[in-house]
């Protein structure tokens, strides 16, 4: 699995940190996501999936291999 984030497209509602806190995290700044993980492990696919459901701007995109 590979993930993409549309920064632009963020909100910084931050719903991505709270369930994947490894993959994703916030600009100090502006709130923004932060992709600190693009190619996380299996063991972290399901907070990923969830990550990009409850994202409201639908910024989070998930390539599976």
């Amino acid at each position: 699995m590979k993930v993409e984030v549309d920064v632009p497209k963020c909100v910084a509602s931050g719903q991505c940190v709270l369930v994947a806190p490894d993959i994703f995290d916030q600009r100090d700044e502006d709130g923004m996501v932060v992709l600190l993980a693009e190619e996380p492990g299996p063991e972290q696919y399901d907070a990923v999936r969830e990550s990009a459901m409850v994202c409201p701007a639908a910024a989070i995109h998930l390539v599976e291999s």
